[in-house]
């Protein structure tokens, strides 16, 4: 059997576009099932689905026929209600597990993160034997987890399923982590220690990781259940990172310096206030974004390269010049930030 017809949620989405361009390269029948439509997408000559994650019959019948779907949909970002998370992460991943089976779909590969083992430590070159916490301070890494779960559960009663996770995904077209950086660049400042080191990906990285790990499951269903760690395979000082985006924007480095204790107090603050006043828009700053800046968090990958034959084939380095080259030109210039 081969792969055929593939399926990603939110195809429209930053990962999921790169994913669907290069899964059209490898002249396969691509479906995106989304909220939204994407002209983008249709110039690309995908057919395009669009539904709601939280509708299991939408779900069900967007995977009739497929063989391979790249869940990569989720609700990000580390403020809003914990419903809003729970039912986009976790109700919305039960029904895709749920449409899997009604529809027999040969394979499964999950888009998790590593936050979900976050636990306000510094974790550095740790494996996925590293156990889930016991508590969370926000809303989208407890949601991942649980949908994680459901995905390892399903896949230990058979659902060929594989769960990535990438860390830190940027690239051309970010429409999350670059934009946000950027826009509050004048504001920023250093938390924490300036030589913790942090995990990250290149966006055509993260997505050739999902196209090896369904390729990889197609021959070896001994790997269902599996939880992999994607990176650049070398770890960097998250604000060498941060300047670098900077000046890929052609922007100066960070200036001034907040401890971590102080950051952390900020974000308690902002938490409550927003909660208080039911404020919809995200804080300046919360408590586990205080804990994320102020800690190292990189990952060993030794298993993404033994199983899945996984390496970032965009180094570091040219990923800055492409994205350097995308905020220049005119449908990326960050001031439009």
């Amino acid at each position: 059997m081969k792969i055929k017809n593939v399926l990603v949620t939110g195809g429209g989405g930053f990962l999921g576009k790169v994913l669907v361009r290069k899964l059209i390269q490898k002249k396969l029948n691509v479906t995106s099932f989304s909220r939204h439509w994407y002209p983008e997408l249709e110039e690309m000559g995908v057919a395009q689905i669009q539904g709601d994650l939280c509708n299991e019959i939408d779900v069900v019948k967007a995977f009739h026929g497929m063989d391979t779907i790249f869940h990569v949909a989720a609700k990000p970002g580390m403020w809003g209600s914990y419903q809003s998370y729970y039912s986009v992460n976790v109700t919305g991943t039960h029904h895709v597990i749920e449409a899997c089976l009604v529809n027999n779909v040969g394979r499964l590969i999950y888009t998790s993160s590593p936050s979900v083992i976050f636990d306000e430590s510094d974790m550095e070159n740790l494996d996925e034997s590293i156990p889930y916490p016991s508590t969370y301070l926000a809303a989208y890494p407890e949601t991942k987890a649980l949908a994680e779960k459901l995905v390892v559960k399903a896949a230990n009663k058979g659902l060929p399923a594989i769960i990535l996770r990438p860390h830190l995904i940027w690239g051309p077209e970010d429409n999350h982590i670059v934009p946000t950086i950027l826009s509050r660049a004048k504001r920023l400042k250093r938390i924490g220690p300036s030589d913790d080191l942090v995990d990250n990906i290149y966006v055509d990285n993260a997505a050739d990781a999902h196209i090896l790990a369904a390729q990889k499951l197609l021959t070896n269903t001994s790997l269902s259940g599996n939880i992999y760690f994607i990176s650049q395979g070398e770890p960097i000082s998250k604000w060498k990172l941060i300047d670098s985006f900077l000046d890929a924007a052609g922007l100066p480095p960070l200036k001034g310096k907040v401890s971590a204790k102080t950051a952390y107090l900020a974000g308690w603050m902002f938490e409550l206030i927003y909660k208080t006043l039911r404020i919809k828009k995200d804080p300046p700053m919360t408590r586990f974004v205080a804990k994320e800046l102020a800690t190292s968090h990189w990952f060993n990958i030794s298993r993404a390269k033994k199983d899945l034959g996984y390496t970032p084939v965009i180094s570091t380095e040219e990923g800055l010049r492409r994205l350097k080259e995308w905020l220049l030109s005119e449908g990326g210039s960050y001031s439009e930030f």
